[in-house]
């Protein structure tokens, strides 16, 4: 008898277990009431989840649309946007209320514009807008709808779409900061000033916005002033790391001690890359313009 043989006798017998129990389910934040029967599904049919939640197998009233767009905005939480364009679709979908069907189609145009589909975000936030084009989310969906057309090349498009949304609503901070970036970038730096001045006075002051205003008082030959806000937009920037450092610092040192949930950046206006326009949608209630600050303002 060889060694190898001998070694082969010798091999570890292993226990025979009854394996894992059915606990271990696959990770999904869908509601149950979608849930798809696996014996109705084609594994080669790609629309197979268009086909199983359709009206005619899944009545309208087993859905709870405004669930259905909570777990859409938790998916973006985490960001799974694939998922969340699954999600917002079917919001549409089963929505009856129409201002809740609007919201889901703005979602949607976000969540592509994550992936960088910009045709379809393009497509998903004229559908929010045909629905009602002066409504509290019509003014998100305008100018998310230049940002994506920005991306997308349409260039002289997305001004006209940025300005449509200051005339929806006035008090729409981040559609001054976007119409401020796109007569910067057409180098019409003095209606630039004005706009991203306003986008200040309603609230929206940040590094991304300083910055961008350093820029146009250059353009405009005020370098002084242009230094002072670059500096301004440093130092926030740095307060801002520090921050996260000490979160994280506490997050992890909570977690030891006591087991806490983990810790995550706060959500914000997107979308908003680079040097890009900021979109001004906010994925937690996208374009409500009552819950803006009340405070006496001034335009000019």
């Amino acid at each position: 008898m060889t060694d190898r043989e001998g070694d082969r006798e010798g091999d570890h017998r292993f226990s025979d277990g009854e394996g894992l129990d059915n606990a271990y389910e696959e990770f999904d934040l869908d509601p149950p009431e979608l849930a798809v029967d696996p014996g109705k599904v084609d594994p080669i049919d790609s629309r197979v989840v268009t086909d199983t939640l359709d009206d005619q197998n899944i009545a309208t009233d087993d859905v709870d649309a405004a669930e259905l767009l909570d777990v859409g905005l938790n998916y973006m939480q985490i960001n799974r946007y694939e998922q969340a364009t699954d999600a917002f679709e079917r919001t549409a979908q089963f929505a009856e209320d129409e201002r809740l069907e609007q919201e889901a189609w703005v979602n949607k145009g976000v969540a592509h514009a994550e992936l960088e589909e910009y045709d379809a975000a393009i497509g998903a936030h004229r559908e929010a807008i045909n629905i009602d084009d002066s409504s509290e989310h019509a003014a998100t969906a305008e100018t998310n709808l230049a940002y994506a057309l920005w991306e997308f090349g349409e260039t002289s498009q997305a001004l006209d779409h940025a300005e449509r949304a200051i005339e929806i609503d006035e008090r729409f901070a981040e559609g001054w900061f976007n119409r401020a970036f796109f007569l910067s970038e057409r180098g019409l730096a003095e209606e630039a000033l004005h706009c991203i001045d306003n986008a200040i006075r309603l609230g929206l002051r940040n590094t991304k916005v300083l910055e961008e205003k350093a820029e146009i008082l250059e353009e405009l030959g005020e370098y002084d002033e242009a230094e002072e806000i670059a500096e301004e937009a440093n130092e926030m920037r740095e307060r801002a790391e520090q921050r996260v450092m000490e979160e994280r610092t506490d997050g992890q040192s909570q977690g030891r001690g006591q087991g806490g949930s983990l810790g995550g950046p706060q959500s914000q206006s997107q979308p908003q890359r680079g040097q890009d326009p900021q979109g001004g949608f906010d994925i937690s209630d996208p374009g409500r313009a009552s819950d803006r600050d009340e405070e006496d303002w001034r335009l000019e």
